[in-house]
This record gives structure tokens, C-alpha cells and sequence, in this order.
């Protein structure tokens, strides 16, 4: 079941182009070590282990399909304990299936696909849970560290993945307690330190916006990325929580999984108000195993045709699900598409390109052949050391001298660049003297959007040629035209 969680996941790994968060990863770990370091004194240092172990991944390559693998490959181990822990929980088919319906989640498939920590948290958790499990079957020294490994794993990978350890509090007992405990609090210290360091970055998360209660009711769709099969698989699970709870010495259990899905989006919500507002979906990934899990408890404890029920909703809900799955490994995906902004883009020699936010930059370097427009504002190869901005020239007027046409990219809608407030950089491209000429969005939000400029003043096409025929040459040429004979040039 592992090696099908990771197939399902690597599947759509060559399909949708790289969006701003995984440039971000390729921006970071190409850094050296100090680098890396200086990054992370100012943003993503929450992000430090992913990009460390990103760094020495990417020196084999920076291709689509390797810089993704890692996530595949977590996916595929957190399908494989997946599968052990609902066989411990309950029975072999009950794994089977919960590790089916895992793979068949289109969230699975993003995630699995996508060059950031998500697929190491999920993992991470999936593996704490396993290892927690081991450790109250048969408490050894041995055992008690390896959950102490795994929470320290959970810690590393992403800062809110720790929001599923609050569920390990109901599985305590008293005879293990000093043992838990201290395996949580060793696990736990990157946390704490992480969570300092994420706390003084907090500026840059700032366009995070503050939500209310009602956006729970969203997580079932979030925690799937697909609605019909979210919901149903919610309820499916609310199900299996109850079977389990009904179970003879699985109750604790129970209540542990069921914590393991409801828990951190409320939690997450609860930080959003006392701190500051962190509610973002994709932080949530780590709920998608537990949802799987309880929905497999749930087939299995059918009394009758356990392998053909268990083979039928996984089937279902991978057709259920199967436009979202279309949706997640087209080209735009990803919801940042580069190549198509380059197909727009039509240039002629001398045309110049601006963009509006520095950090696109980096995508358009990465898929750009040599028939780009002239970068003007840049003024430098690398990125900014506390950031993953460039450093670019201050004057755009300047810049631009000598350049009848600019194409000008950003992230957003068309109308988030060209209205009155909009984007600086639009502003001052129109301060230097250009028209809006054209612009175009791609599907989806937020999008890109490609917009040509033109110099008001600029002459047509007609007046050009035009130009080029001064009434002197006109003259001449009608007087040689009217001594040939029939008034004809030949």
C-alpha cells in the first residue's frame, strides 16, 4: 500500500509547473549553508530542516521530477504506516483501506507532488501515532525513542504539524506517564525553538487573513480538496470513531484519532485569534491520514462483504473525486503558470519586461529560453539575502529609456495590477510614459497576468512606413515613374 500511495502521488508529479512556494524551496536550498542560515534570521526559518535537507537533495538536480520526489516517496511511508496502524487498530483489511483511501485523496495528489514539507509532515505524524502505538503495546527504552524521534520529526517539518500532539494526551496512562512525557518534551524542544523563530518572522505572513468560525466548515473539502468526496468521507469517519469507540480497549483510541482530525483546524483557528492570523489551509494537510483512517475503520467494521465494500468506496471515491484529480495535474495546477505567461508573451528585439512582484523572477529564470525581453530593473544574479526578492534598480523611467514596448507580469488579477491603487510597479511603468496596450489572465486564482505597454508617443505601424518616404523621394519617384513609357515603374 505504500508503494501505491507513492505511485498515486508521483503520478501527477510532471504535470502542473512549479508555483512561488516551491521556487521559494529551490531559492533557498540553492543558497550555501550560511545562507541558508542569514534566510532564515528573517523569513521561513520554520522552513530551516525542510530547505537543509532540500539543499543536498538538489545537488543531483533541480528538475521538476526531482525536486518532487521527496514528497512522493512521504507519501508513499505515511500510505505504509497508515495501512500497520489501522491493522493494529483494528484489522489488516481496515489498514488496506485507509491506506487506499488515502492515496485516492486529491489532496494526496497535490501534496504528494509539490516541492515543500506538506507530504514530510503528514509522514511525520502518521509516524508519531504508529510509534506512540508501539511504545503502549510493549513499553521498551527502545520503542520510547523512536516516538521521541517521530515527535521530534513532526516538530521539524512543518511548526503546525504540531497541532495533532495534543491528540497523544488522551492515549496517557499512568504507568507510562514519566516516559511519555519526557519522550514529548525532548521531541518537542524544535518546536519550541521554531516556534520563537516563526513568532519574531510573523511579518511575513501578514497577508494571511484574519478567519471566523464558519471557515470549519470548509475542512472537510480542505482536508480532501475535493467537496462531494471531503464531506462523505467525513462522515464516513465520524462513523468509524464511533465503531472504534464501541470497540473493547480501543477507546482511548478512538478518541485519539478522532482528536487527530477535528483538533488542529480548531486549534489552528484558536493561535489565528490569541496571536496572530495563521489560518491557511495547506497548514492542515496532517488531518488528511486521520480522515483516511477512521473512514477505513469504518468500511471495515461492515458485518459482511468487508473486500468488496473496502474495494468499492475506494474505487468510488477515486471517481467521485476524479475531476478534481484532472484539475490538480493539468499544467495550471498549481495556480502559477509560468510557461503560459512565456507563450503570451510575444517579443520583439529591444522589448523589456518588468515584474510585479521581484520574486517571479525566479520562475521565469527557470523556465525562460533564451527569447526573453530585457530584464531592465534587475541589477543583480542572486537573491536577496533576507528574502526571495531580487535586487533591482529604483528608477524606472531610467530603465526604460530606449524601450518602445514593456511587458509587465505579477501575481494577481488583472484588475489587482491596472486599478487606480494597484500595483506600484504598474504606476510607474505608466509614469515613464506607456499605455496599457494589452493584458491577459491565466485560468484560475490568484493567477498571473501579462499586460504589454506601449509608449504613448510611440508611432504606428503606418506612420513609420511612412516616415520613411520623405516628399523629396516621393517627388522623384513620380517624375522618373512619368517618363517610362505606359507611366509605370517596371
Amino acid at each position: 500500500m505504500g508503494l501505491f500511495g507513492g505511485l498515486a502521488a508521483f503520478s501527477g508529479t510532471g504535470a502542473s509547473t512549479l508555483n512561488g512556494d516551491e521556487l521559494a524551496t529551490i531559492s533557498a536550498a540553492s543558497r550555501s549553508l550560511a545562507g541558508m542560515v542569514e534566510l532564515a534570521r528573517h523569513i521561513d526559518g520554520h522552513f530551516l530542516p525542510y530547505y537543509l535537507f532540500m539543499h543536498f537533495w538538489m545537488k543531483a538536480g533541480s528538475a521538476e521530477l526531482w525536486l518532487r520526489l521527496p514528497s512522493a516517496v512521504a507519501i508513499g511511508v505515511a500510505a505504509w504506516l497508515l495501512a500497520d496502524l489501522g491493522r493494529r487498530l483494528h484489522s489488516t483489511r481496515a489498514g488496506v483501506v485507509a491506506a487506499g483511501l488515502f492515496a485516492i485523496l486529491p489532496s494526496v495528489s497535490y501534496y504528494g507532488a509539490f516541492a515543500r514539507s506538506y507530504a514530510f509532515a503528514a509522514a511525520a505524524v502518521v509516524f508519531a501515532f504508529w510509534a506512540l502505538h508501539r511504545a503502549l503495546e510493549r513499553p521498551s527504552g527502545r520503542r520510547w525513542a523512536a516516538y521521541g524521534v517521530a515527535v521530534t520529526l513532526v516538530c521539524c517539518t512543518h511548526l503546525f504539524a504540531v497541532l495533532v500532539l495534543p491528540a497523544h494526551a488522551l492515549l496517557v496512562r499512568r504507568e507510562v506517564l514519566g516516559r511519555m512525557a519526557a519522550a514529548l518534551a525532548v521531541g518537542c524542544v524544535p518546536a519550541a525553538v521554531l516556534g520563537l523563530i516563526g513568532y519574531g518572522e510573523r511579518h511575513a505572513i501578514s497577508w494571511i487573513p484574519q478567519r471566523g468560525p464558519e471557515v470549519l466548515l470548509t475542512f472537510p473539502k480542505m482536508a480532501a480538496e475535493a467537496e462531494v468526496l471531503g464531506v462523505a468521507l467525513f462522515a464516513i469517519a465520524l462513523a468509524g470513531a464511533v465503531l472504534l469507540w464501541r470497540a473493547n480497549g480501543v477507546r482511548a483510541w478512538a478518541a485519539a484519532v478522532a482528536g487527530w482530525l477535528v483538533l488542529p483546524p480548531m486549534l489552528l483557528l484558536a493561535v489565528s485569534w490569541l496571536v496572530t492570523p495563521v489560518y491557511v489551509d495547506r497548514y492542515l494537510f496532517v488531518t488528511a491520514p486521520a480522515l483516511a483512517l477512521l473512514a477505513g475503520l469504518a468500511v471495515a467494521s461492515l458485518p459482511r462483504l468487508q473486500v468488496v465494500a473496502g474495494v468499492a468506496v475506494v474505487v468510488l471515491g477515486c471517481l467521485v473525486a476524479l475531476p478534481e484529480h484532472v484539475d490538480v495535474r493539468e499544467e495550471n495546477g498549481r495556480m502559477e503558470n509560468i510557461p503560459w505567461a512565456l507563450r503570451v508573451i510575444k517579443a520583439e528585439p529591444d522589448d523589456a519586461i518588468v515584474y510585479g512582484q521581484s520574486q517571479l523572477r525566479a520562475g521565469f529564470d527557470y523556465y525562460a529560453g533564451s527569447l526573453m525581453p530585457v530584464d531592465v530593473l534587475r541589477s543583480g544574479d542572486a537573491p536577496d539575502p533576507e528574502g526571495f526578492g531580487y535586487p533591482e534598480q529604483s528608477d524606472v523611467a531610467a530603465a526604460l529609456a530606449g524601450h518602445e514596448r514593456v511587458w509587465v507580469v505579477w501575481r494577481g488579477t488583472k484588475d489587482s495590477g491596472l486599478k487606480e491603487d494597484g500595483l506600484p510597479r504598474v504606476e510607474e511603468v505608466r509614469r515613464a510614459g506607456y499605455e496599457l496596450e494589452t493584458a491577459k489572465h491565466s485560468a484560475d486564482l490568484p493567477g498571473l497576468t501579462v499586460a504589454l505597454f506601449t509608449r504613448a508617443d510611440r508611432p504606428t505601424r503606418a506612420s513609420r512606413r511612412s516616415a520613411t518616404k520623405t516628399p523629396t523621394q516621393g517627388t522623384e519617384r513620380r517624375r522618373r515613374q512619368a517618363q517610362e513609357p505606359g507611366g509605370r515603374s517596371r
